[in-house]
C-alpha cells in the first residue's frame, strides 16, 4: 500500500467516524438505543450528549488503531508521547464539528 493513499485512508476514516455519533440515534452507527422516557416526541433525541461524547472518544481509539495498523504495515511504527495523543484528540474533535453543527446548532424548519 502506498504511504500516500494510507495518509489519505486514515483521513477519512477519521472524517467519516469523527461525525458519526451526532449523525444517527444508534450507537456506533448500528446499535440500537432504547427510546426515551417521559412520553418524548417521535422526532426526540434518544441518544444523550455524554452518550455522543463516549462514542467519539471510542471511535477516536479505533481509528488510531487502524493508523497504527497501517503505518506498522508501511513500515516501522513510531512511539508516541502525550502530546501526540492530545493534538490528534484535538484534531479529531474538530473533525466532528460539522457533525455537531448539524445535530444541535441547525436551525430547523417546523
Amino acid at each position: 500500500m502506498d504511504v500516500s493513499f494510507a495518509a489519505w485512508l486514515v483521513i477519512a476514516v477519521a472524517i467519516a467516524l469523527a461525525n458519526l455519533p451526532f449523525l444517527n440515534e444508534k450507537a456506533f452507527g448500528f446499535v440500537p438505543l432504547p427510546p426515551g422516557r417521559g412520553g418524548a416526541s417521535p422526532g426526540a433525541h434518544t441518544k444523550h450528549f455524554v452518550i455522543r461524547l463516549l462514542e467519539l472518544f471510542v471511535l477516536y481509539f479505533i481509528v488510531g488503531a487502524l493508523a497504527y495498523a497501517l503505518e506498522s504495515r508501511i513500515g516501522n511504527a513510531f512511539a508516541q508521547t502525550w502530546e501526540f495523543y492530545a493534538i490528534t484528540g484535538c484534531m479529531f474533535v474538530v473533525l466532528a464539528f460539522p457533525g455537531f453543527v448539524y445535530r444541535y446548532l441547525r436551525k430547523r424548519r417546523i
